[in-house]
């Protein structure tokens, strides 16, 4: 079977290269890794200045665990051919590679991914390659769960869209590929599925994977997870040092982490990446993807009958997050709002923060836990919830207001 997707796969990359519109830039030379000087000379390297290049390309130094622990650099190198790859929802950034590099290649090779990967086209994959062909080090970014591609050439291929969540992307599956994970953690991982990951199955070992949120439309958001742990440094640091397993420190007592390492290749970088994370800008719906008029009423329900502005408050962002009581953000219990509690009560504060409205035509499923599959589910969760007595028009009419924000 996986012979004959990566055959079919094949034909469709050869129909769309020829008469596709993507060609490569002048920069789709091969890039060095950020790793490449200290894996070979032993020291600290140094992270860019950019903060779109820490958000693309910098690891935090953590090939230690997904080169030495996992050894997952072996398994790409000898059994993940770029069908297998775009199977598990990895990306491939098309102006990386040169101009009918994907309509001659061969898609059925490990050997493929491995010059995909020296060429920097994986999204949020880095990897030294040696001369020979062999994957050194292997390493993962933040873009590999918050950007996609915009499918120009074909599914799982086109230009970089950074700050989507990359919804197709099994990264259980990924990680239980590790030859160095027993079977009962193997079966936890792949038992995620596309979209979902679970940030604290390390720390508590209660498997509840959550939707991978958007990185984008955060700029005035006090607070950028499901549960408000803290500002968005604070959970870019607790992912790299935490779940990407690079070198840094974070300190959480509540939770009881205390991580402290040597070098530092975290905290001195989080300015920078906060301020790209907080530029990248919410894509404006296309005049197609709603009805105007249905989208009129639907806001007029939206502060009036159904009155969703209590919580998503238009000027603050379309959360109420950023509303203090007595010093500390407004927060929902999740029988307030008829959600999963599982979630909330694996953190500190045992409570949801109103999701701010950004993109949303571009990131289903919805909720943290992904039970809502489309945004007619979504308002149609919240009329029983809080018994607001909209009619299948006016649910309708909502969900047209809801697609342009």
């Amino acid at each position: 079977m996986r012979s004959l997707v990566a055959a079919a796969l094949a034909i469709t990359l050869l129909a769309c290269t020829q008469g596709s519109s993507v060609t490569a830039p002048r920069n789709s030379a091969i890039r060095p890794s950020f790793d490449r000087h200290h894996a070979e000379s032993g020291e600290r390297p140094v992270p860019p200045a950019d903060g779109r290049e820490l958000f693309r390309h910098w690891t935090f130094g953590d090939e230690q665990f997904w080169t030495d622990t996992l050894h997952l650099n072996e398994v790409v190198e000898t059994a993940v051919s770029p069908a297998t790859a775009l199977g598990v929802g990895l990306k491939v950034d098309a102006e990386r590679l040169p101009p009918g590099f994907l309509s001659s290649a061969d898609l059925t090779r490990p050997a493929t991914t491995v010059e995909l990967l020296r060429r920097d086209a994986v999204v949020g994959v880095e990897a030294r390659v040696t001369r020979d062909g062999h994957i050194a080090r292997l390493g993962i970014t933040c873009a590999l769960c918050h950007s996609t591609v915009d499918n120009s050439v074909t599914r799982g291929i086109g230009r970089r869209v950074d700050g989507l969540p990359n919804s197709e992307l099994n990264v259980g599956a990924i990680v239980a590929l590790s030859p160095a994970l027993p079977a009962s953690a193997k079966a936890v991982f792949n038992s995620w599925g596309p979209g979902k990951y679970d940030a604290e199955f390390n720390r508590d070992g209660i498997n509840a994977p959550v939707v991978i949120p958007p990185a984008l439309g955060l700029r005035g958001v006090a607070r950028e997870t499901y549960t408000a742990e803290g500002p968005i440094s604070y959970w870019n640091a607790y992912v790299a040092v935490t779940q990407m397993h690079g070198r840094g420190d974070f300190s959480d007592p509540a939770l009881g982490i205390a991580i402290d390492q040597t070098p530092d290749l975290v905290t001195p970088v989080l300015p920078a990446l906060r301020r790209y994370q907080l530029g990248l800008r919410t894509p404006a719906p296309t005049a197609s993807s709603f009805d105007p008029a249905a989208a009129e009423r639907g806001e007029a329900l939206f502060s009036g009958k159904a009155n969703c502005a209590r919580c998503h408050i238009p000027t603050q962002h379309f959360t109420d997050v950023n509303v203090s009581s007595n010093g500390q953000p407004t927060l929902h219990a999740p029988a307030e709002v008829c959600t999963d509690p599982v979630r909330a009560g694996r953190l500190k504060n045992h409570a949801y923060r109103t999701t701010p409205l950004r993109a949303l035509l571009r990131h289903p499923p919805y909720f943290h836990d992904g039970s809502a599959a489309t945004l007619a589910d979504v308002v149609k969760h919240y009329d029983q919830c809080m018994s607001l007595g909209l009619d299948a028009t006016q649910q309708a009419d909502l969900v047209e207001f809801l697609k342009t924000r």
